[in-house]
């Protein structure tokens, strides 16, 4: 890699055209194609996908997503002329809007179980023409706007439906600036220097550019979930800046011991960059992982988030050298300059081990039973919580109390029943009505079930409906259990081509499904990040400790996620409503991504670590050394991802912000507990046991160096401003 980052130096302004030239052209051509993005949880083989298949074939026409609009009354009921003299002109202005495609009133002649048996509450549902996250979000504004003059005293009208979430979220980028600016701030408190922080920066925002440029183009061409961009911009900010860091610390360091800035430059990317590379196809890797899982929503995941990650280690290994030359000297801070000016050479030290890394890693070498055993003590009681893990779904009740979609939320379970927002459906095929009503009084008469109805179809279809409304919640535990006992003491006894569907059954076989094939994607993810660090680091205990440390790390941040999103503690805090179950498709994207972070920092400070032992052959130096020098630049690097991820809370949407909580409480875990504290104490008490490998097997393996020896350049007259390649006023 030495002679691709000396040409990038040398060739800076063409590297920088080239890349700027990317990033405009792709974004015109992004601009004019647009985006196509669209949620398939499609599971072939499930009950719930044969259902919506029958549902999709017999009813075509019922393509757009719904939004419910809500209204009840004080005292009275909603019939009363006064209340149809608000709600009816609004409901008749909202049918008139472009972009509606039918408003489905309670005061029509389909309307009667559109009111509840109080008579207070009521609700409508409007149809759109496309789907919810193509809905334009200034309809959205005008129904909003019609609901909003419709409310009076003693009337409440509210809203609720995914095209509403959607139209409610933050601007576009709220979630990314946020991190951005507290990125800004470590990067600054750690270099001192305004361009060597807007190094890592700039690197990352041209590789997360063009990374969702090009997702929005893939998405025309497969199916890309609609949260895809955005865990990609998430992964991509955080490793983006992260790999540039771990570079320009390099870099820094050379230049302060008196190195070149042209030299610094290659062999930063040559020894960190090559560790860069490593780690960027460890996360690619763990992503790919998802592809076991066989879950077409993951897909798409998968594609974005290996983007900005094969962008960002290609701009860290280009793109960053041009820009390196382009700085010289002023990547470092004007003391550091001034003292290197007057001073000369600082020595090996003076960006390496900080005093703080070298005394922490000293008091591990004397307590390494100690210590180990309070950081395992710490990991072990935090995934406590992931015991109790409940997969399923979130909906609009675990939206925070003062948004209009919980509150219209609230006001149908009032009414109706907390089953009536996760209905279910049994679609029989080609059964004759009598044994469709007999099929739906069975369901009726099934404990749990509130109502079941025959819906009216379409004259000649053969696919008829019975609607069922639980008795509970689409969260609550028996509900699922409801649904077993639809397929099995219902449905199959009748011997009727039947099957149970709705939103609620796909997502509880989503969640089945999913915690079923988790353990092939867990050996196939934990043995692939294994499997490339024994080549790398050609020793037994290294790989093994990062898969048992991976596996800790997991643990402890999911029981940090069950904790805060499903019993609760703290959910309000970060704009999260009510507690409810982990979302079904989480903890493979959390694994991946996790998985693929954590290998980050193992390959970041155990590279360190190896350089020593290759060179001494002393363990306890080689990991002391190790930790010493690397502590500092890990630390830095997790308190960027922290920040990157903690923002995502502001992005507005639930399933991001678990991701988001979830991986920076993982990062924070990662970097402070176990890649200072654990894996250190672990790798004293193994000794030379570190390194060992099996010799036969050693000949089997390839050979590939994370970070070769680093060769000393010779020193240029850093004195008195004269730089080697820098420009001048540096």
């Amino acid at each position: 890699m030495a002679a691709w980052a000396r040409w990038c130096y040398r060739h800076r302004l063409v590297v920088l055209v080239l890349w700027v030239v990317a990033l405009l052209g792709l974004g015109a051509l992004g601009g004019a194609k647009g985006s196509d993005y669209s949620n398939d949880f499609s599971l072939p083989g499930t009950d719930s996908q044969r259902a919506y298949d029958l549902m999709a074939s017999a009813f075509p026409e019922r393509s757009g997503d719904p939004t419910t609009l809500v209204w009840r009354t004080a005292d009275g009921s909603v019939r009363d002329a006064a209340v149809r003299e608000r709600l009816e002109p609004a409901l008749a202005e909202i049918a008139r809007m472009p972009g509606v495609g039918e408003v489905v009133s309670p005061y029509g002649p389909d309307g009667a179980g559109a009111v509840s048996a109080d008579g207070r509450t009521a609700y409508a549902t409007v149809v759109f023409v496309d789907r919810a996250e193509e809905v334009p979000k200034a309809l959205v504004e005008d129904v909003v706007e019609q609901v909003a003059e419709a409310r009076a005293d003693g009337l409440r009208v509210e809203l609720g439906g995914q095209a509403v979430v959607y139209a409610n979220e933050p601007p576009a980028g709220t979630a990314e600036l946020v991190g951005i600016v507290a990125a800004a701030i470590v990067l600054f408190l750690a270099f001192g220097s305004l361009f060597a922080m807007l190094l890592p920066l700039v690197v990352a925002l041209f590789a997360v550019g063009i990374g969702l440029v090009l997702t929005g183009l893939v998405s025309h061409g497969t199916e890309l979930a609609t949260i895809a961009p955005l865990l990609g911009t998430l992964v991509g900010l955080g490793v983006g800046i992260d790999y540039a860091l771990f570079i320009v610390t390099r870099h820094r360091r050379g230049l302060l011991r008196g190195v070149a800035p042209q030299d610094a430059a290659v062999t930063a990317v040559n020894t960190s960059g090559r560790a860069v590379v490593f780690a960027g196809a460890t996360v690619c890797i763990a992503l790919a992982g998802m592809l076991v899982t066989d879950l077409r929503f993951l897909e798409g995941i998968v594609i974005a988030a290996s983007l900005t990650v094969v962008l960002s280690v290609l701009a860290a290994i280009t793109l960053l050298p041009a820009l390196l030359g382009f700085l010289g000297l002023r990547v470092l801070s004007r003391r550091q300059r001034r003292r290197l000016a007057a001073g000369g050479p600082q020595g090996a030290g003076s960006e390496g081990a900080s005093s703080a890394g070298a005394r922490w890693a000293a008091f591990v070498e004397r307590r390494p039973k100690a210590v180990g055993a309070l950081a395992l003590v710490v990991m072990a009681v935090l995934a406590l919580p992931v015991l109790s893990l409940r997969l399923g779904t979130i909906d609009h009740g675990n939206h925070p109390e003062s948004t209009t979609t919980r509150k219209a939320y609230d006001l149908l379970a009032d009414g109706f029943g907390p089953g009536f927002n996760g209905p279910v459906q049994i679609v029989v095929d080609g059964a004759e009505p009598a044994a469709v009503g007999a099929l739906a009084q069975r369901a009726k008469a099934t404990e749990g079930v509130v109502r079941a109805e025959v819906m009216p179809t379409p004259p000649g279809s053969r696919v008829a409906v019975i609607h069922v409304v639980p008795a509970t919640s689409p969260q609550d535990e028996r509900t699922g259990r409801l649904i077993d006992a639809l397929r099995d003491d219902v449905v199959a006894p009748s011997g009727e081509r039947a099957h149970v569907g709705g939103a609620t059954a796909v997502f509880k076989d989503f969640a089945e499904v999913t915690a079923d094939r988790l353990p092939y994607f867990l050996v196939t993810v934990v043995g692939l990040g294994a499997l490339l660090l024994l080549i790398a680091f050609r020793s037994i205990g290294v790989p093994l400790t990062a898969a048992v440390m991976n596996l800790v790390a997991a643990a402890s941040s999911f029981g940090i996620m069950v904790a805060i999103f499903q019993w609760g503690w703290g959910g309000e805090l970060i704009g999260f409503g009510k507690e409810g179950p982990i979302t079904a498709f989480l903890p493979a994207i959390m694994l991946s991504l996790l998985f693929g972070l954590s290998m980050d920092y193992q390959v970041f400070l155990v590279s360190r670590m190896h350089e020593e032992w290759v060179h001494t052959k002393d363990n306890q130096r080689a990991v002391r050394v190790g930790l010493a020098e690397t502590s500092r630049v890990i630390n830095s690097a997790a308190l960027i991802m922290i920040c990157v991820f903690t923002a995502f809370v502001f992005s507005g949407d639930v399933e991001a912000a678990m991701i988001g909580v979830g991986l920076a409480a993982a990062v924070a875990l990662d970097a402070f507990v176990l890649r200072t504290a654990l894996v250190p104490a672990v790798m004293y008490l193994l000794g030379r046991a570190n390194w060992w490998l099996p010799g036969w097997l050693d000949k089997w393996l390839p050979h590939f160096a994370v970070e070769p020896k680093e060769e000393p350049a010779p020193a240029s007259p850093a004195r008195n401003g004269a730089k080697e390649d820098a420009p001048v006023g540096s």
